[in-house]
């Protein structure tokens, strides 16, 4: 039982469902409860709302080869759309409390990769077909058996280095680590506030929700995250009437001049499935996508493994109930993120948040899925939870999935060593794919210089050459005169 399921009370001998609802989502069974299943849902919710803003910001500041930029206000509208629809399906197809929106990393390759070498029809084209391949994986069983073959120690590594990865969010999301800004004259790449001192009422927020969140969950206070949430909000938004601050970030924890907005559907449907063909080479095409699938195919895979080992969901074999289910929907949220020119949707790896409040099933997923869909009207209200009231919550979680590292047997080299670069190389790079491939290359290269290769499942050792590709890309297109 891991440290979460110790904090939420988990009870070891669940009563069966009292009705159909209960017993459809397996919350009795799974040892849960409405009231968890609702506080993970919201929680989830606040400690992503952030995309909210910041994907079309991103998606929105750039432009594509003809100079054409998205409109913000449609691309919010787009977001949330995707947002609440694939996080519902998601909740009742694959019954997992994961839930999904437009993906951080995919959106800037996307907006500043893909974007400028075509139209954005065409990039959201690409987005479409990335996902539809995807899925082409999911149906013959390539996807699940993939996960399958991973042994369970590294499993068990991507969900530490999960946590320290969305910790490590957390920080930088708060503004309590930031980037040196000229980081080439100094031999320290981060540093402590934004001056290498902890300054301003907004890091005060963050550090006094840190606090509250962590005496909460050590007095096994039911509700403990979202409690922090919303206390923090209401202590910024005073302080922040008080003071006028405009340091705050993305969102500013003030009420809004108007709590109602109008949804704006123009991008909807606006893609083109085959145009980039006509925009670029093929060969960048294909790499172009290869890029997307291998980024969403990995980061997917971590996040489904972290969190369902964190709720306690992994059977005796360390696999995911109805994998099948919630891989196909994760595909399909791809190829609805770029059919609604949001960017790829992708799981997301917040939904600790909701576990670590104690949600266990896809119910929570209504109720997250349903805030999003209330943000399609009521963006300007729904957006005030500042980050630093909010970030407190992926700090406290970074420890709860910290404490899987106990089951790796550290003194076993030739699984110790895999598991150790993926759980530094995850929030040392700020990508979940590129920590799940430096351990399966490490895991690889090990077995075989211990004389042990035909103990490597042949899929580790097809997905660590595609891994090889992917770290290699740069040279390979030079090679190749791919600009």
């Amino acid at each position: 039982m891991s440290e979460s399921q110790k904090v939420t009370d988990r009870p070891s001998a669940a009563p069966p469902g009292a009705n159909s609802v209960d017993r459809f989502f397996k919350i009795s069974e799974r040892g849960s409860t409405f009231a968890r299943e609702i506080r993970g849902g919201f929680a989830t919710f606040f400690t992503m709302a952030y995309i909210l803003v910041l994907n079309p910001i991103i998606l929105g500041s750039a432009k594509d080869k003809f100079g054409h930029q998205l409109d913000a206000v449609q691309l919010t509208t787009a977001t949330a759309l995707v947002a609440a629809v694939m996080t519902i399906i998601m909740g009742v197809g694959g019954n997992l409390p994961l839930a999904l929106a437009a993906g951080l990393g995919l959106n800037a390759v996307v907006a500043f990769q893909i974007a400028p070498l075509m139209s954005w029809d065409d990039a959201m084209g690409l987005v479409v077909l990335e996902g539809l391949l995807i899925c082409v994986l999911v149906l013959t069983g390539l996807r699940e058996a993939v996960m399958h073959a991973i042994p369970q120690p590294l499993k068990q590594a991507i969900s530490v280095g999960i946590g320290l990865f969305i910790a490590f969010i957390g920080f930088v999301d708060a503004g309590f680590v930031s980037r040196i800004p000229d980081a080439a004259n100094t031999t320290v790449p981060v540093q402590l506030g934004g001056t290498g001192t902890l300054t301003g009422w907004p890091i005060l927020v963050f550090c006094l929700g840190v606090l509250l969140t962590i005496a909460l969950l050590a007095r096994k206070v039911k509700g403990a995250i979202l409690i922090s949430i919303v206390t923090m909000t209401v202590v910024a938004m005073i302080i922040n009437s008080v003071a006028d601050i405009k340091a705050w970030g993305l969102t500013t924890p003030a009420w809004p001049d108007k709590v109602v907005d109008t949804p704006d559907f123009g991008l909807i449907g606006d893609f083109s499935l085959f145009g980039a063909f006509g925009e670029t080479t093929a060969i960048t095409v294909v790499l172009l996508i290869f890029t997307l699938i291998l980024s969403d195919f990995f980061d997917t895979m971590g996040t489904v493994v972290g969190i369902s080992a964190e709720a306690g969901l992994l059977d005796e074999q360390g696999k995911v109930p109805g994998l099948g289910r919630v891989l196909l929907i994760d595909g399909a949220a791809a190829a609805a993120g770029g059919a609604a020119s949001s960017s790829s949707a992708t799981s997301y790896i917040e939904s600790a948040a909701g576990v670590g409040e104690g949600a266990r099933t896809g119910f929570s997923n209504l109720i997250t899925g349903g805030m999003f869909a209330l943000a399609l009207f009521l963006t300007p209200l729904l957006t005030i939870v500042p980050l630093q009231a909010a970030a407190p919550a992926l700090v406290a979680v970074g420890f709860l999935m910290m404490t899987q590292v106990k089951h790796i047997d550290w003194d076993k080299y030739e699984i110790a060593i895999p598991a150790f670069l993926t759980i530094a190389v995850m929030p040392f790079t700020y990508s979940i794919t590129n920590g799940i491939g430096a351990g399966f290359l490490a895991y690889v290269v090990i077995k075989v210089v211990l004389g042990k290769a035909k103990e490597i499942h042949w899929l580790l050792w097809g997905t660590s050459v595609l891994f090889l590709v992917y770290f290699a890309i740069n040279p390979i297109e030079q090679i190749l005169g791919v600009k």
